[in-house]
């Protein structure tokens, strides 16, 4: 691995990582809602809050499917020097999967759990451009009160894609991730809008 690769990951790794850590946590039990990640340099073609859950989430034990566009080597060696991630080439085996909004048209292949381990799906990590300026949805569900508006930019199949891949308690979480914010979408939300008022 070049050292020319490599570059800074958080200041203080147990502190930081904690802090980003109970973010994600935060934005899984209030879907919907925006929330806030400690100042980290980007690491391009990553975003600050991309590249910070990576760091936050991965491990030696968590296998990593990569978007094309993410697939980079300067990707690779920072995420094999500061997490250990494997990665993988086939999102069947994947614990968490690094996305951009071009591949929200097809989530085929992620794990969804099984029913005896919901909790063993894999989770998205959905790079976006920014988590508002979309179709305005009504979210419900665990963690909201009554319902709760919120304009992802992402495209209409998406919705029918997570749709179709939502049996709860098995499913697929995912976190949107943009500049230094986040926003949590647990399988436990649900989407009031539908698919073809959302077209």
């Amino acid at each position: 691995m070049s050292a020319d690769l490599l570059h800074p990951a958080f200041n203080d790794q147990v502190l930081d990582s904690q802090r980003v850590f109970r973010a994600a946590l935060k934005a899984l039990a209030e879907p919907g809602l925006t929330q806030q990640l400690i100042p980290i340099q980007a690491l391009e073609p990553l975003a600050p809050a991309s590249y910070a859950l990576c760091l936050s989430l991965l491990d030696g034990d968590t296998r990593l499917w990569l978007a094309p566009a993410f697939d980079t080597p300067t990707v690779r060696a920072n995420l094999a020097f500061h997490c250990g991630c494997p990665i993988v080439d086939e999102r069947e085996s994947a614990d968490f999967a690094l996305l951009g909004v071009q591949e929200l048209v097809d989530l085929s292949g992620f794990f969804t759990g099984s029913e005896r381990f919901p909790d063993q799906s894999c989770t998205l990590l959905v790079q976006l451009d920014a988590l508002g300026d979309g179709a305005a949805l009504s979210w419900s569900g665990p963690g909201i009160l009554g319902q709760r508006e919120v304009s992802l930019p992402v495209p209409a199949a998406f919705w029918q894609q997570r749709a179709a891949r939502n049996d709860f308690p098995r499913g697929l979480d995912l976190f949107f991730a943009a500049d230094q914010s986040l926003i949590g979408l647990p399988r436990s939300t649900r989407i009031a809008v539908s698919i073809e008022e959302v077209a």
